[in-house]
């Protein structure tokens, strides 16, 4: 009788994918959030889908760690080794130690990937590094380089600038702890249209589709969830009834206090998450003018109003630093103003910007957000409210540049965030500070400053 070949098994599809979005990040220097938006796991069922997204996520956020283990297991220069071979390595090991997955089957998969996709030798290889790892599972090496900051920097997979700044700045325990924050599974701010549907109906809704989420502590039109797959798929966001969004900046809106029938702008606006919330805040009364420089982005903006029936809402593609010679007759009411920063406070939900940013890079930005305050001023009608803003907790690009702008500005004096945000996000200057670890959300800045000449 004729020998009967095996079936050859599938290769699960979400692992596939998340090693082929792992080589987009690493080699293209891509940024995961643009890849998932841009449908790369489209093709995938919902389930596959996010699972692709926790890997991607999970690897690019631990990958430093991740390294210093497998480097210690591997026979050879871990360095050398071939990057796709690397990424099944680190998505093997990543899924043994920080998930559900059993054992046996994160191995089963890890060497069926490598064997498929790398060369059949390949298997061997992971099976013996990611067993070895398996069995020293409660007691990890550690980093013991001499150096505590390198040191601290590899057990929290952090670049080693960004932790040497921050312990220098915070002391150890800060550090630690916002280091740690870093490292967790984020929970997902969520603005519902309260104006449209209550929040305790959006609550109910989710809990008895079994998914987890609580109502913000500090806003009353927010929610917390901690997965935002399930919420895409319930169509609550395409019809235009919750908008994913985070409370920091929920709580920068809130400081610029819109009120009906003023005009507005909304510089550096896209992709439009505070453009729309300060519409509704308005009810939708009055003039929003949201530029950014980006024609592409720009275009999210007006799909959002659209999505939300906003008609308040003007997106135009223009860089804010020629506004004022486009519209010399426009003098606003109020200008939030959100500037492109380094985004040091959302790395909890951007692990991959850990990764791409650099210290000497905080210069550029600095020089940048100072020209984009003097373009804010000069659109500002006396009296009005000039809301400067950050995702960010670095003082050079907070603090610094209000205090620079200041003393430039004699006719703009700081208004104390009391008022607007919770007390223990105000600081002694009167400022708006979120601090991760402490408020379980981005790490965001804001200063609410009036043009009073």
């Amino acid at each position: 009788m004729p020998k009967v070949r095996g079936l050859r098994k599938r290769l699960d599809p979400a692992r596939r994918e998340a090693v082929r979005l792992l080589e987009r990040i690493e080699n293209d220097q891509a940024y995961v959030n643009r890849l998932m938006s841009a449908g790369l796991t489209d093709e995938l069922e919902p389930e596959a889908g996010r699972r692709a997204t926790e890997y991607v996520a999970g690897v690019t956020r631990w990958r430093r760690w991740l390294d210093f283990l497998l480097a210690q297991n591997y026979r050879g220069r871990y360095d050398s080794m071939e990057p796709r071979l690397r990424q099944i390595l680190r998505l093997g090991l990543y899924e043994l130690l920080f998930t559900d997955t059993p054992p046996y089957a994160a191995l089963n998969e890890a060497v069926e990937l490598a064997r498929r996709l790398v060369r059949p030798q390949a298997g061997a290889v992971v099976n013996a590094v990611l067993r070895s790892l398996l069995r020293q599972r409660d007691f990890l090496p550690q980093p013991q380089t001499g150096d505590p900051v390198e040191d601290l920097a590899i057990r929290y997979s952090h670049p080693t600038w960004i932790v040497q700044r921050w312990l220098a700045r915070y002391g150890p325990a800060d550090t630690e702890a916002l280091l740690r924050y870093n490292n967790e599974r984020p929970w997902f701010g969520v603005r519902v249209r309260t104006d449209r549907i209550s929040r305790h109906v959006v609550l109910h809704r989710l809990a008895d589709r079994g998914l987890e989420a609580e109502p913000s502590p500090v806003l009353d039109d927010f929610i917390r969830v901690q997965r935002l797959g399930p919420l895409l798929e319930d169509r609550l966001i395409e019809k235009g009834l919750l908008a994913v969004q985070d409370e920091s900046a929920g709580l920068a809106v809130r400081l610029l206090d819109p009120h009906p029938d003023e005009t507005i702008v909304d510089a550096c606006a896209a992709p439009g998450g505070k453009t729309t919330y300060i519409a509704t805040r308005m009810r939708d009364h009055g003039r929003v003018l949201a530029f950014d420089v980006h024609p592409k982005r720009t275009e999210l903006i007006r799909r959002a109003a659209l999505q939300q029936g906003l008609t308040s809402i003007v997106a135009e593609a223009l860089d804010l630093r020629q506004v004022s010679e486009r519209y010399p007759e426009l003098q606003a009411d109020r200008v939030l103003l959100d500037v492109p920063c380094s985004g040091l406070g959302v790395l909890a939900k951007r692990a991959d910007l850990r990764w791409h940013r650099r210290p000497e890079e905080l210069d550029e930005l600095v020089r940048l957000q100072d020209e984009l305050l003097e373009a804010a001023a000069r659109l500002m009608r006396p009296g009005g409210i000039l809301v400067y803003s950050t995702c960010t907790i670095e003082p050079e690009e907070n603090e610094a540049r209000v205090r620079a702008f200041l003393a430039r500005h004699p006719e703009f004096t700081v208004e104390r965030a009391d008022a607007w945000v919770p007390a223990e996000m105000v600081t002694d200057e009167g400022f708006f500070a979120t601090w991760p670890p402490r408020d379980r959300m981005d790490g965001a800045f804001a200063a609410r400053l009036r043009r009073t000449a």
